[in-house]
This record gives C-alpha cells, structure tokens and sequence, in this order.
C-alpha cells in the first residue's frame, strides 16, 4: 500500500511510540539546554498543524508546522521511525508541509536542528529542499547545539 499523509491529532493514541522515539533521538547527544522540540501536548495547539503518515493504518513519519504569523512557520517534530527510514518519508513530509504553508499562505518557513553527526541526513534533506543556515528567529536564542534554516516559500 502507499503511504499517505493526514491532519491528525499529535494526542492519538497510536502515536506513543512516534514521540517516544522522537524523544529519545533529540536526548540521546544534544544537551537538554539545547532541546527545543515540542512534547504531544504542546502540539496541540491551534497555531499548528500536526500531520502523519501512515501505510495501512501504521504511523510511520510524523511533522509539524507552526504559524507564527506575520507569514512566517516553524517546521516542528519531524520524525521517522528508523525501520521505516530509506523510503522517502522524510522528504514526502518535507513537501507537504511546505505545500501546506503554501496553501495557508505562509512566504517564509523556518526551522531549528542540531548540529551532532545524528543530524547530518536532516539537514541535508533541508538543504537539497530550499533551505539555508540563517540567524535565530522567532523566540530563539544562539545556541551552539543548533543550526537555523530558512527558505522562501514559492
């Protein structure tokens, strides 16, 4: 089956394990000072669009897009399951969340990742995608730990 991408809830319940593995990926060599991602709860909010996708009804990939006005977003949460890695998950969520900004009519899309070896193939993918390294934004500080990209949404 192929897979596809749905608006959900971050707050279903077949998506422990999502969060779960997102969690332990973002601790296991980034300072907690240096963490910035957002547990289920706050993604649940109304300036977000969560999003995942699923093959045959199993959550594989899930990201997330924040509006922070202004025509700026935040991709947030990206995340796929290391046996389902090597599909093109990563860059099948990529596209729809900058489809999505563009439908909502967003111009500039922004993100912040790490910058330990586990972030390599991340910001690869955003770099082959649009993305440059760019300053802090939005409520953002300079953090050694992180790297900070952006890309016109066209």
């Amino acid at each position: 089956m192929t897979p596809t991408i749905h608006r959900e809830s971050p707050l279903g319940p077949d998506l422990d394990l999502l969060f779960q593995r997102h969690t332990a990926d973002m601790q296991a060599d980034t300072p907690p000072e240096s963490i910035h991602m957002l547990p289920a709860s706050g993604l649940a909010h109304p300036s977000i669009a969560f999003f995942v996708i699923r093959d045959n009804g199993t959550p594989m990939a899930m990201g997330a897009l924040k509006d922070h006005g202004d025509g700026q977003g935040e991709l947030k949460s990206m995340h796929v399951l290391a046996e389902h890695r090597g599909r093109g998950l990563s860059r099948m969520m990529l596209n729809h969340l900058v489809a999505h900004a563009r439908e909502q009519g967003l111009n500039r899309l922004s993100l912040e990742t790490g910058v330990q070896p586990t972030f390599v193939a991340a910001r690869g993918l955003y770099m082959r995608e649009g993305f440059s390294e760019c300053p802090p934004f939005a409520d953002y500080r300079p953090d050694p730990n992180s790297v900070f990209m952006t890309r016109v949404v066209d």
